[in-house]
């Protein structure tokens, strides 16, 4: 055991802030060696308890890698003089609010949702962008009447940042700006992920109230990529009231929920709530079962934001590319306001209540990042 295959060892330990090792931070110190005996300095500003332990375990791990049978002694050091790792650059520093919309399955109507919550916040008055996380069934662009558009970039910034497509006052992006209309996306897991990033990353936002971000349905890389890349501040879930759609839809909250994602949940919408007719519009006819959504949130104690009926003017506003929320004195536009208002209300007790949203930081198995 010398000293010089130590600190080779301890250059895979990772910390998980700046993404460079603890022999490249100057953090390890006074390398001690006694036959298979192994003492070390581990000087850190004042780290919390969770990540002193998270340290320990990475360095035992690549220690036993490298040596056999060794008495480690780590020796963790409050220094207020220690090397402070380098922060990483935060993506979207001028937004508020990053609320992402999801759902359990497909098929529910989670993106007109999330088009007609972006639209309504922009009538509001609130600044307001989009990003159209379904790689794989972007229909964002369509929605928003902009399908033939092409996002330009700003020559005059630094990095030549793409500029978001704009209409109704929202700004968007989609990976459909960027294949034909009729062109599949095939792409493995990782590809998706860096496409979504690099709308986050590689975009100039401007200052935001909020944006809203239509993931995919499911949960699955996407989902995690995205509140790895950003400080997600809500989730809010799309179901309708059929059983088969419940159950998928209690597995998204579990996802936030979840130890490892822990977004809170801003409540939940309960899509094609009931079938009411152009002739007859005080009838409503529910298709698809009464109130599930209602009873599951009531089971799992999170808010229920409202019901969307199924009507055909929705359906209309979305092929045409006009948010059904932006028509004047319909039943369509007093339940997607309706929802909008619960869903602020929620995010004000959100932001009263809890700290700010952070990253979320995964690791593997052995605790390493």
């Amino acid at each position: 055991m010398e000293e010089k295959r130590v600190l080779e060892a301890l250059s895979n330990v990772i910390d998980p802030e700046s993404k460079k090792d603890i022999v490249e931070l100057n953090w390890v110190s006074n390398i001690k060696i006694d036959g298979n005996k192994l003492n070390i300095d581990l000087k850190l500003k004042n780290p919390a308890m969770h990540f002193k332990k998270r340290m320990e375990e990475a360095i035992e791990l690549h220690i036993s890698r490298y040596f056999k049978d060794v008495e480690l002694e780590i020796n963790m050091i409050a220094d207020a003089q220690a090397p402070e790792a380098p922060q990483t650059p935060k993506l979207l520093p001028d937004v508020k609010n990053i609320i992402a919309v999801a759902s359990g399955k497909g098929g529910v109507g989670k993106s007109t949702i999330a088009s007609n919550i972006a639209a309504g916040l922009a009538q509001k008055g609130y600044s307001v962008g989009i990003v159209d996380a379904d790689i794989y069934g972007p229909s964002i662009p369509m929605m928003f009447d902009t399908s033939l558009e092409k996002p330009k970039v700003n020559q005059d910034s630094e990095n030549n940042l793409i500029i978001p497509v704009e209409n109704y006052g929202v700004k968007m992006l989609s990976i459909g700006f960027f294949t034909q209309g009729d062109q599949a996306v095939v792409w493995r897991g990782p590809m998706a992920s860096r496409a979504l990033n690099q709308m986050f990353s590689d975009a100039d936002w401007g200052e935001l109230d909020f944006m809203i971000v239509d993931l995919p349905p499911g949960t699955g890389d996407i989902h995690l990529s995205l509140v790895q890349a950003v400080p997600v501040t809500g989730a809010v879930i799309v179901s309708t009231p059929q059983e088969v759609a419940l159950i998928d839809a209690k597995k998204a909250v579990n996802m936030f929920q979840g130890s490892q994602v822990n977004v809170p949940i801003l409540g939940v919408v309960e899509n094609m709530a009931y079938f009411t007719p152009e002739e007859l519009p005080d009838n409503k006819y529910y298709i698809f079962g009464k109130n599930g959504v209602e009873k599951v949130t009531e089971d799992l104690n999170i808010p229920f934001l409202g019901q969307v009926p199924l009507v055909q003017s929705i359906r209309e506003s979305g092929d045409i590319g006009r948010p059904a929320v932006l028509q004047e004195n319909t039943i369509q536009r007093e339940s997607f306001e309706n929802v909008i208002d619960n869903m602020l209300e929620q995010l004000e007790k959100r932001n009263q209540l809890a700290p700010p949203s952070k990253k979320v930081e995964m690791t593997n198995e052995n605790g390493c990042a």
